[in-house]
């Protein structure tokens, strides 16, 4: 394998750096990532922050921009729009990942071996050592399980914000999240449109003493899981609604069987809001199957136009 270098390459490389209150952090990240990639382009998005945010990142070398929409994914979204580069590195501004692994992250995407690369906090062990938040590693894990059992696909870390994409799937990712969901967004878009993913792992270390996490355990936890559904409404509409309509079949049959049974034995139907019950129950599970179906046609139409735009994007973007 030849091997490639990163910091000397004439590629042009951006470093995403999105912020809101990381002053007592965001001056050594930004130090940090300019000694790990000297050629690259430091961008730092001020997300409404009311400390020195934005300041301290200007005075050691940073492009600040604002970004007044909040939320992490509004900031990523302008980000990707703005900014032209042929390689990109996201990566929180609180100092818990290490700049000296960005070289490593690149590495892939200039041997042209992934799409997108994501920094591995979980199979070394660092995460689970370093993360003193209860229920973190849980939602993380549960988040894994569910894209596997959903999507068939396996992440080590499917929650980190350290990640690295080239410019075709920068350019494609329909970015609808506004908040920390964007991580998980980004996982099952590369999982379903077929993209080449590879996990780089990396040191996480915690936050720094008097930084605090913006990352809500339960409110953004739910707001992840409802993410997840939402993108397998979207993605694999047909497996989520035959699922419901099994539901509602099962349900209806526990109701009408002993509806049945009565029948069966005497001839009549003493329980008529059961049976009523039992067969709107079984409707609604058939009504649901023939939704997925409807909405199966429509995302697989969907699914060729996206690619036909990938095709494009290769052509105007790609070397």
């Amino acid at each position: 394998m030849t091997p490639v270098d990163v910091q000397n390459s004439e590629s042009k490389v951006a470093v995403l750096i999105p912020c809101y209150n990381e002053a007592i952090t965001i001056a050594k990240v930004v130090d940090d990532f300019s000694a790990a990639l000297p050629n690259a382009q430091i961008y730092v998005y001020d997300n409404n922050s009311s400390d020195e945010t934005a300041t301290l990142a200007a005075e050691h070398g940073a492009i600040v921009k604002k970004e007044p929409r909040q939320g992490k994914g509004c900031v990523i979204r302008q980000m990707i729009r703005e900014i032209d580069a042929d390689y990109y590195i996201m990566v929180d501004g609180d100092d818990t990942y290490p700049s000296e692994a960005a070289p490593a992250m690149l590495e892939p995407l200039m041997r042209d071996e992934a799409d997108m690369v994501v920094g591995d906090r979980i199979s070394n062990g660092s995460y689970e050592n370093e993360n003193d938040r209860a229920f973190h590693g849980f939602g993380n894990n549960l988040v894994r399980w569910l894209i596997k059992v959903l999507y068939k696909y396996e992440y080590d870390d499917v929650m980190t914000g350290y990640r690295a994409f080239n410019k075709v799937f920068a350019k494609t990712i329909p970015v609808l999240s506004d908040g920390f969901e964007i991580e998980t967004e980004l996982s099952i878009h590369a999982v379903d449109k077929n993209w080449r993913i590879a996990d780089v792992p990396v040191e996480y270390r915690d936050r720094p003493e008097g930084s605090e996490s913006k990352l809500s355990t339960f409110r953004d936890g739910w707001r992840v899981l409802l993410c997840i559904m939402s993108l397998f409404k979207d993605y694999r509409p047909m497996a989520l609604f035959t699922l419901i309509g099994i539901f509602f079949v099962i349900l209806g049959l526990i109701v009408g069987f002993p509806v049945i049974l009565e029948y069966h034995a005497t001839g009549l139907v003493p329980r008529l809001p059961s049976a009523i019950l039992a067969v709107s129950l079984v409707g609604c599970g058939l009504l649901s199957f023939m939704s997925g179906l409807i909405l199966d046609t429509t995302v697989k139409g969907h699914r060729k136009e996206y690619e036909l735009n990938v095709i494009e994007a290769y052509e105007r973007y790609a070397k």
